[in-house]
């Protein structure tokens, strides 16, 4: 069921996108289509956080609903471009999901590996076609749909372990913040591979720090993400 429900969501951010595109409507409009993509998942393909797990269960009780639609809304907004961008730009969350699907392997959970396999193998479709044709370009409506995929492989693995968090954060949402800051400064290629070679760092910490330390990372690096976020030009949430 939760692969029906992704697909369904996957089509109304796709056919909201392209209706606010088309008829020049307000972004609000996109945000929506967003939220009802994300309450699909959450009531057809009954995934959320229902808890908290930190050495010890936090319950969220009513606050599973708000904190998982918030969680799966911001980190589908990370790769939420307005303008048509080079696309090796898909370079970034690439490596997110091949990090996604080395847990998933690890892990034992089918669903983020299978799901994680696909788009890793449609983004290298996507990657070689432009190779070859030169005529690819990344635009809004799919970084916004690769964008809530991994926001939904996130909330699996979360439910899994909390610092499964590090993932989305630190492989994908640091180095588009860290594209974003330095792309101005340098050529598009050379802003992609820097942010691209941080990804990749940070997913080798993943795998290198012990598992029982990496919350200490965790939090730190947070600290750290959530001072960018204070000014619009690096926001993502």
């Amino acid at each position: 069921m939760l692969y029906l429900a992704l697909l369904i969501s996957i089509v109304s951010i796709v056919i909201t996108d392209k209706l606010t595109q088309a008829f020049k409507l307000s972004s609000i409009w996109g945000l929506i289509g967003q939220i009802c993509a994300s309450l699909v998942i959450i009531m057809v393909g009954k995934l959320e956080v229902s808890y908290i797990y930190l050495g010890n269960h936090f319950e969220l009780g009513y606050l599973t609903i708000p904190f998982t639609l918030l969680f799966l809304v911001g980190f589908t907004n990370v790769m939420n471009i307005e303008k048509v961008q080079n696309p090796s730009i898909l370079l970034l969350p690439f490596v997110s999901l091949v990090c996604f699907s080395m847990s998933a392997f690890f892990i034992g959970h089918s669903f983020v590996l299978i799901m994680g396999i696909c788009t890793c193998l449609a983004i290298m479709f996507i990657l070689l076609y432009r190779y070859f044709s030169g005529k690819v370009f990344v635009g809004r409506t799919l970084t916004t749909s690769i964008g809530f995929i991994i926001a939904v492989l996130s909330i699996s693995l979360i439910k899994t372990s909390i610092v499964t968090i590090y993932i989305p954060m630190f492989t994908l949402a640091l180095p588009f913040t860290l594209y974003y800051f330095i792309k101005d400064k340098f050529t598009s290629i050379q802003s992609i591979t820097v942010s691209t070679l941080t990804a990749i760092l940070f997913s080798v910490l993943m795998f290198v720090v012990p598992f029982n330390r990496m919350w200490y990372l965790v939090v730190g690096l947070t600290i750290i993400l959530v001072i960018t976020q204070f000014s619009r030009k690096y926001r993502f949430i």
